[in-house]
């Protein structure tokens, strides 16, 4: 008998108990969090820490050691985020009602590609496709990591201009920096071969990826509105009550548009605008919605796991005391000043605009680019120094926007008459303003 108990558990016995307590920190670090300064993926960091750190473990998920595993798993954490985020946006589409939300996307972001790369490049001394490559990785905000400064779930009405801003930024942004991205691997190929490159990456990485990216979530998301909520049967997808259709419309849309070589990110998000319109005011949408949301977090909070495991294991050995300067500079300088750029003249108060354009939350998306990034570039001479100075901005993002966010939007929500204390017996993920 005493042999037997001094026999090791099971590694898969481990990983049952470990999920069954990662599931409930899931459910229950939301409520707890709220009223304090924390976030839960600060916790979900300082866990994977405390992971990597166990004598014995290796607990070590190194990205440059599993450049795959990094870039589809948190693939696939960014595109159920993006669904979630399509579904709760109350507003409707339209060239005036998004104003806020172009702005930052033709505006805030190529500036900040351009800000980050040129500082990359001078200041880092960073090879300028390697800087561009940066800049196009951390200029664009997080639609994962941001849930605390979005808008609530459907037809909740909690949908302020700030909020309304970071939610619809977050989910247009993806797609509109990948075309950076593929001019960073282009601008590295035709350095070895020499070869044209301007018109076959405008024509295919900008015109024909984003065109038919488009098209491809607008047309997926009206069949999903369809057979969902118009179909002339009993078997509308609505009667099953399962947000289980959100995921199908996802894996759908991602990989068909994928497939025709497009932008799946950004048709993921038209998706779900476009599913969204089908019926607005179905009580279908939050079974959709709280289930992607679920599954979202849990699938962040592993992955933050592994990024807490990876900076405990030397994820930011390859760091240079400059490179830390830049990442405070593109956290503190860059992304405000072109925010507040993107949105001049917007009728948004000037508080409204600060909290907008400090609230640049950088994240798993980042991490998504940057693997891609390099699993497309022959040379990665810089990986390690890239990865770690991606890896030191989303742990300064993480901690200072986590920090911050529940006083500045306790305070927003005060401004605008609401009381953020009002709605605690069921508290949402973050905190959500009042409709305007």
């Amino acid at each position: 008998m005493l042999e037997k108990l001094s026999e090791p558990p099971d590694p898969y016995i481990l990983v049952l108990m470990g999920s069954g307590v990662l599931i409930a920190l899931v459910a229950w670090l939301p409520l707890v969090l709220r009223r304090l300064p924390l976030s839960l993926p600060i916790v979900c960091i300082l866990i994977g820490v405390g992971l990597g750190l166990v004598p014995g473990l290796r607990f070590d998920p190194s990205p440059l050691e599993y450049p795959e595993i990094a870039e589809r798993f948190s693939e696939f954490v960014v595109i159920i985020a993006l669904m979630g985020a399509g579904l709760k946006i109350d507003r409707v589409l339209g060239l005036r009602s998004w104003m806020i939300t172009w702005r930052l996307i033709f505006l805030t972001l190529p500036l900040g590609i351009a800000l980050i790369a040129l500082l990359a490049g001078t200041w880092l001394a960073l090879p300028w496709t390697m800087a561009l490559l940066l800049g196009a990785v951390l200029a664009p905000t997080d639609p994962v990591l941001a849930s605390d400064v979005q808008v609530g779930p459907p037809k909740s009405g909690e949908e302020d201009e700030v909020r309304f801003a970071l939610t619809s930024e977050a989910g247009v942004n993806d797609g509109a920096a990948f075309p950076f991205v593929h001019l960073a691997i282009v601008l590295s190929a035709a350095a070895v071969t020499q070869e044209p490159w301007f018109w076959d990456w405008l024509s295919y990485n900008v015109f024909w990826e984003i065109g038919v990216g488009v098209l491809g979530g607008y047309l997926i998301g009206k069949l999903f509105g369809w057979i969902t909520f118009h179909i002339p049967a009993e078997s509308k997808l609505a009667q099953t009550g399962d947000g289980l259709i959100a995921l199908a419309a996802t894996f759908i849309s991602y990989g068909f548009t994928e497939t025709v070589h497009s932008y799946g990110f950004l048709s993921v998000f038209v998706t779900a605008l476009t599913f969204r319109q089908a019926h607005r005011s179905h009580d279908f949408h939050m079974e959709m919605h709280d289930l992607t949301e679920q599954v979202e977090r849990i699938a962040m909070m592993i992955l933050l796991l592994f990024f807490g495991g990876a900076l405990a294991n030397g994820l930011l050995g390859a760091l240079r005391p400059i490179d830390v300067a830049g990442a405070l500079l593109i956290l503190l300088i860059i992304r405000p000043v072109t925010g507040m750029i993107g949105l001049g003249g917007m009728k948004a108060t000037l508080s409204e605009r600060l909290t907008i354009s400090f609230f640049g939350i950088r994240g798993i998306g980042s991490f998504y680019y940057l693997a891609y990034g390099l699993n497309h570039i022959d040379d990665l001479t810089h990986a390690a120094r890239l990865w770690a100075i991606v890896g030191l901005v989303v742990l300064l993002s993480i901690v200072m926007h986590g920090l911050t966010v529940t006083p500045i939007m306790r305070k927003l929500d005060l401004t605008h008459g609401r009381d953020p204390d009002a709605d605690d017996a069921v508290p949402p993920p973050g905190f959500q303003g009042p409709a305007t």
